[in-house]
């Protein structure tokens, strides 16, 4: 299984406690990074690779929003890669930044009618996978990355949260 080190900090909102989102995020992310190498061929370090989540508010992830990416407004995760990466290439030591905003995602859980816990694993994954050089601008990017994050979180136990796929 491809291990991760996973940093964690909870910087703003009522998120469940720290431990909590460790046990969550490490069974997640080395889920998404076991499948990555195993079904999909990524190259892994030998050492684990590093990556940090923080884990905030929608004001502080509507800062980050505005400065980065030029869009003032909170959204619900951020991912920031360490290095560019072409998908299937050969990850550095440290993955990235993984920012994810309370409000927004608890928000988008109840429209969705989903558990907190279900939207958050999926917008763990989606992040993780922009980590990775994974994005959805284009369609076929869009439809590439979504299938993968429908065929990890059907490995979580997980439905597919696009609503029209089968896992293969």
């Amino acid at each position: 299984m491809a291990a991760l080190d996973i940093q964690i900090s909870v910087e703003e909102g009522d998120w469940p406690p720290e431990e909590e989102l460790q046990a969550l995020s490490g069974r997640v992310l080395d889920a998404a990074a076991d499948f990555l190498v195993k079904e999909e061929g990524q190259p892994f370090p030998g050492e684990p690779p590093e990556l940090s989540l923080v884990f905030t508010d929608d004001q502080s992830i509507r800062a980050i929003n505005a400065e980065w990416r030029g869009q003032d407004k909170p959204t619900n995760v951020l991912s920031f890669p360490a290095f560019p990466i072409t998908p299937g290439r050969m990850p550095g030591p440290m993955l990235g930044d993984i920012v994810v905003a309370h409000e927004t995602l608890k928000r988008e859980a109840a429209e969705l009618e989903k558990p907190f816990e279900a939207h958050l694993t999926h917008l763990l994954v989606h992040g993780f996978l922009h980590l990775f050089g994974y994005d959805h601008i284009e369609d076929d990017e869009a439809e590439r990355m979504e299938g993968l994050e429908t065929r990890i979180l059907a490995r979580l136990g997980l439905s597919d949260p696009y609503g029209d796929r089968t896992p293969d």
